[in-house]
């Protein structure tokens, strides 16, 4: 290629923004998972140097905290002109626990980037103000509005976080059920139900203990619980 075709390619080529490095950062992560975004890896596959990010994201955690934002504002955008009634608060706070389950569900390697965030993206507190006008609008009291967030935790994000997650590597389903057959003489309640419980992992992408039903059981249980309050 002459130096003339470099120089209109140059002149063609899309420009480098922080939208794109993480566009780019989120079908990788998409792809093959959360440890292949690098900086390295995320330049190669924009076609640039890793210095040329620098410019617009400072370094790895800089990707990951945007990858953070850009999830919520996913979010977000798939909540937005929901039909549903202003008092209806129970029905409207299920709708968008359930959508956000689903944009979690396109982006797996998402829970575990929110719940490691040392900082709070800015762009949750203007969601966590919705959930509040949904209740509040309800007729819901601030306090107990309070705790409803307290109860529903990460689910009006679309997952719940474990107490123990499975190991990264492996099958969490034969991990776990390993490591509580070990111990079953001592544990045979604990033994009993997971050997019950234990799913297809295929069918939790989540986790071992994070299925729909789980999630929708769970979810049911505590608005119930608050409308009985409420």
């Amino acid at each position: 290629m002459t130096e003339q075709a470099r120089s209109s390619v140059r002149a063609t080529r899309e420009p480098l923004s922080r939208e794109r490095v993480l566009a780019t950062a989120m079908r990788l992560a998409d792809a093959e998972g959360l440890a292949a975004v690098t900086m390295r890896r995320v330049a190669a596959e924009l076609g640039v140097e890793a210095m040329s990010l620098y410019f617009h994201l400072p370094g790895k955690a800089s990707i990951i905290d945007g990858l953070a934002e850009a999830i919520i504002a996913e979010i977000g955008t798939a909540i937005r002109g929901q039909d549903t009634e202003p008092h209806d608060w129970q029905r409207a706070l299920r709708r968008r626990c359930l959508t956000a389950r689903e944009v979690m569900l396109h982006h797996r390697w998402a829970p575990g980037v929110i719940s490691s965030r040392s900082t709070i993206p800015p762009s949750l507190y203007a969601y966590y103000e919705e959930i509040l006008a949904i209740l509040i609008g309800g007729g819901v009291t601030y306090h107990l509005a309070h705790q409803a967030i307290h109860a529903l935790g990460s689910m009006v994000l679309g997952f719940a976080q474990e107490l123990f997650s499975p190991p990264a590597n492996g099958d969490p389903d034969e991990d776990v059920g390993a490591a509580i057959a070990e111990a079953a003489t001592l544990l045979p309640h604990l033994t009993t139900m997971v050997a019950a419980e234990l799913h297809d992992n295929q069918d939790d992408p989540m986790g071992w203990c994070d299925s729909q039903t789980e999630f929708e059981f769970t979810l049911d249980l505590i608005l119930d619980g608050l409308a009985r309050h409420a």
